[in-house]
């Protein structure tokens, strides 16, 4: 399966590893692009350093599954993932941040994650978009209704607690695990409702 990873400068990068870590698990083919704002955000919220370089958060955020991930510059538009001809199989924005809502919603692109996005939506392919903000405005929820409308998954990162979560692992793995599900990809991350 090949997936485009969209990482962008809303809190929730936890969220963002766990997926890249379950989807080269998966054996994907994992097409990386991490915003300015997304990597402060991984760089503060996994290694507790927003001043680390963009070459070292992005080396530690791959780890091991560096075989599986090609990473590509945010305005690198000669990127596969920029053209509805390339064959990808889904396409997910975690987190995604408010303002990569509003441009999507406007169908607006200033960078390869918004072209990537809309690549999906015009394309009638899975798009998954993870938000995490709190409230939300009237104007994050038209965005993203519109974008629902357009044939988005909207999957905000709020965890359930049914499945006895005792960690804050947990709790990630809930949201990954459904983010998973939605592209079609089994998984084991929680036990499912009904499941002994």
């Amino acid at each position: 399966m090949r997936v485009f990873l969209g990482v962008t400068g809303a809190s929730g990068a936890p969220y963002a590893a766990r997926l890249l870590q379950s989807l080269a698990g998966a054996h994907c083919e994992i097409g990386l692009v991490a915003s300015a704002a997304g990597i402060e955000v991984i760089a503060t919220e996994l290694y507790g350093d927003a001043t680390l370089p963009r070459e070292e958060v992005l080396d530690r955020f791959i780890g091991d599954a560096g075989d599986q991930v090609t990473v590509y510059g945010i305005n690198d538009y000669k990127s596969p993932y920029a053209s509805g001809s390339a064959k990808v199989d889904a396409y997910i924005v975690c987190p995604c941040s408010m303002s990569t809502v509003g441009t999507l919603a406007a169908g607006a692109m200033a960078n390869l994650i918004h072209r990537a996005a809309s690549v999906a939506l015009k394309e009638r392919r899975k798009l998954v978009l993870v938000p995490r903000e709190t409230p939300l405005s009237s104007i994050h929820l038209r965005g993203l209704a519109t974008l629902h409308e357009a044939g988005a998954v909207i999957l905000v990162a709020a965890p359930g607690f049914y499945h006895g979560a005792t960690t804050i692992d947990d709790l990630v793995d809930f949201v990954v695990a459904r983010t998973l599900d939605q592209i079609g990809l089994d998984n084991t991350l929680m036990p499912r409702w009904g499941e002994a």
